[in-house]
C-alpha cells in the first residue's frame, strides 16, 4: 500500500506542523503576519513550517531540492529547479494563509515529491480535521487504510462544484466563466486548494476549475485526485505538469465524460 519512506514523511509533516502552525492558530500577533504582495499574506507559521520541512526532507532524501512557497517568494528563479533531474520536494507549508491568519478551519499543508515533471508521492495534512491523505503513482490514494475514490455523477444536471476562477490574467475569459456558472452546479470555495482536493479525492464534489496554478498549490493534489480515480487536463486539453504554471486553467473532473460535458457547458457556445 504505502511504502516506509512515505510514512516517515507523514510523521515529519504532522509532527512539524503541529510545532509550528497549530500552536499558532488563534495566537498569531500583529507582527506575526505581513504582506508577500498586495492581498498575498505570509504568516510566521509559513516560514518556519517551510524551514523546518526543507531541513527534514531535503536530509531524508540526500540530493534532493527543495520547491517551497515563501522561497519562490524570494526567488521566483527556483521554480526552474522542476526542470533539473533531481528529486523536488514542492512545498506549500500553509495553504490558506487568509484562513489560517483569520482564525479560519479551512487550511493545510501540502508536499509532493516530483522528478522530471512526474508526481511520485503527496501529502496533504489538515491538522485540525485530524486529516492527512497521502498518494503515490499507481498505489492509489489514501486516508488511513480507507481507499479513496472519486464520484461520479449519475446526470450530468448533477455535477456539483468549485470554480476558482479568480485569478484569470484574460478578464473576459473570467467574465465568460462566471456568467456561465448557473448551467452547472457550483458550491462556496473553501478558499483552500488543499481543502478543494481533498473535497474532490473524497468525493464530495464532482469538480474544480483553478485558474492560479503554482506548483505548491496543484502537484499534490493532481496526483492524489489521478490516484482517487479522477481526470485532470488544463482548458487546452494537456495533461497537468507541475511547471506550467502559465496555462489558463486547470479543470478536475471525475471521469474524462464529465470533463468534456464541464469544458462545453463553461466554454462552447
Amino acid at each position: 500500500m504505502i511504502a516506509p519512506h512515505t510514512d516517515t514523511v507523514t510523521r515529519l509533516i504532522r509532527d512539524i506542523v503541529a510545532e509550528e502552525v497549530v500552536t499558532r492558530f488563534e495566537r498569531l500577533a500583529h507582527g506575526d503576519i505581513s504582506e508577500k504582495a498586495p492581498g498575498d499574506l505570509v504568516t510566521i507559521a509559513d516560514v518556519q513550517t517551510e524551514r523546518r520541512l526543507t531541513e527534514a526532507l531535503t536530509q531524508l532524501l540526500p540530493g534532493s531540492v527543495v520547491i517551497g512557497e515563501e522561497a519562490a517568494a524570494s526567488d521566483p528563479a527556483v521554480l526552474g529547479l522542476l526542470a533539473h533531474t533531481a528529486p523536488v520536494w514542492v512545498i506549500d507549508p500553509v495553504d490558506g494563509t487568509w484562513n489560517f491568519s483569520e482564525g479560519r478551519r479551512h487550511f493545510a499543508t501540502m508536499v509532493a515529491l516530483v522528478r522530471s515533471e512526474r508526481i511520485e508521492a503527496a501529502w496533504i495534512h489538515d491538522p485540525l480535521g485530524g486529516v492527512t491523505v497521502v498518494a503515490e503513482a499507481g498505489a492509489g490514494a489514501w486516508l488511513g487504510d480507507r481507499r479513496l475514490q472519486v464520484t461520479k455523477p449519475e446526470r450530468p444536471e448533477d455535477l456539483r462544484g468549485a470554480l476558482l476562477a479568480g485569478y484569470f490574467g484574460d478578464k473576459s475569459l473570467g467574465a465568460r466563466i462566471q456568467s456561465r456558472r448557473n448551467r452547472i452546479g457550483a458550491v462556496k470555495s473553501l478558499r483552500s486548494a488543499a481543502h478543494e482536493y481533498l473535497r474532490l479525492a473524497r468525493g464530495e464534489i464532482h469538480y474544480a476549475l483553478f485558474t492560479k496554478l503554482m506548483p505548491w498549490d496543484h502537484a499534490p493534489g493532481v496526483l492524489i485526485h489521478a490516484e482517487a480515480g479522477g481526470y485532470a487536463r488544463y482548458l487546452n486539453g494537456k495533461p497537468y505538469r507541475p511547471s506550467a504554471v502559465s496555462e489558463k486553467g486547470l479543470l478536475l473532473a471525475s471521469d474524462p465524460g464529465s470533463w468534456q460535458r464541464l469544458e462545453s457547458a463553461l466554454f462552447s457556445d
